[in-house]
């Protein structure tokens, strides 16, 4: 009886092992890029490692939201891509943890940067450039001259064709608004965006689906991240891709570990294996045009050259901390917000 007690003991414990072995061999993963990069992501990882990935595609707005109300309980491991702006903001709050990659000495230097500026708790997996995707056919058909600046988009001829997202769920808008109040100044910034807001049609949830309405001829024009709008473009819709003249932000798309994570080793295999040049090579065979931030990955020939930009001194620092980004969103939904349609 005792023996048969110990083999039933032995075999609860091996059991045991197994369970908390098959537990770490699986990853619980956010993806805020286009849901056909996160999908390949999720398929080479697997490929790679034999981890299991439990993927859910959501905006970068809307990952924040999710990780600060599961702060207490977290259900996912690691957040890769989206950008960089609400990645800072989960730094700053503690919401997500330190790690340091030995991939590190790799990366470009605004991917080092945004490590560093965050404690180590985010890190840089590549770069795009904001600006906006118009329907070249469309534009014709209708007479519309190019806009080429952002003055232009005010062009009342540009009545209910124009689609942006909402910055409270995307990291694109959101972008977009911190970008302008850069330029122009927080008041002259949300007076522009009150004379846009007339050619608006949509705030859309998702920051890639402006310019994706625009290659259908849903809308005339989207502003987004320029290669969102060269993805459109290299599917053989007729989408041209504009950096405004006045000057441009952009993102430094991210990657963060939770605080918390229930599979904190497979989250810091995923988080190398992101980083590896291999890895982001392989963006552009899911259309994805951005610029890595590893310095010997390769950089798709389609993808906006940065060089070619007027590119403003985005300030990360600020426009990712918490105060100042739940005081524009709320501008944003007092001024603008309640006129989107």
């Amino acid at each position: 009886m005792r023996l048969a007690l110990m083999a039933s003991a032995a075999l609860a414990g091996l059991m045991m092992n197994a369970s908390a072995s098959n537990a770490a061999e699986d990853l619980n993963l956010i993806c805020s890029a286009d849901v056909v990069i996160c999908e390949m992501m999720q398929q080479m990882f697997e490929k790679d490692t034999g981890i299991k990935v439990s993927m859910v595609r959501l905006s970068s707005g809307e990952t924040y939201a999710k990780i600060r109300a599961e702060a207490r309980n977290p259900k996912t491991d690691i957040w890769w891509a989206g950008t960089g702006d609400p990645h800072l903001q989960a730094a700053s709050e503690g919401l997500t943890q330190e790690y340091k990659s030995p991939h590190l000495d790799e990366l470009q230097d605004w991917a080092k940067k945004q490590a560093e500026s965050s404690g180590y708790r985010t890190v840089g997996v590549y770069a795009g450039a904001l600006g906006w995707g118009y329907n070249t056919d469309l534009f014709k058909q209708k007479n519309y001259k190019e806009p080429k600046c952002w003055a232009d988009l005010l062009d009342p001829a540009l009545k209910g064709e124009i689609q942006m997202a909402n910055p409270n769920s995307s990291g694109t808008a959101y972008t977009a608004l911190a970008s302008l109040v850069q330029i122009m100044g927080e008041d002259k910034a949300f007076d522009y965006l009150k004379q846009l807001n007339a050619n608006v049609s949509q705030y859309t949830k998702s920051g890639s689906a402006p310019v994706k309405a625009a290659a259908r001829g849903e809308t005339g024009l989207g502003i987004v991240f320029m290669h969102d709008a060269v993805a459109q473009t290299v599917e053989g819709f007729p989408v041209k891709s504009i950096a405004p003249c006045e000057g441009t932000g952009y993102e430094i798309g991210s990657m963060s570990i939770v605080k918390g994570a229930r599979n904190l080793e497979s989250a810091k295999k995923w988080y190398d294996w992101a980083l590896t040049a291999e890895v982001q090579s392989h963006m552009k065979e899911a259309k994805s045009f951005q610029l890595p931030s590893n310095t010997k990955a390769e950089v798709p020939k389609e993808s906006p050259k940065f060089e070619d930009i007027k590119l403003i001194d985005y300030d990360f620092k600020t426009y990712g901390d918490p105060t100042e980004r739940k005081k524009l969103l709320e501008r944003w939904d007092k001024e603008i917000g309640v006129n989107a349609n």
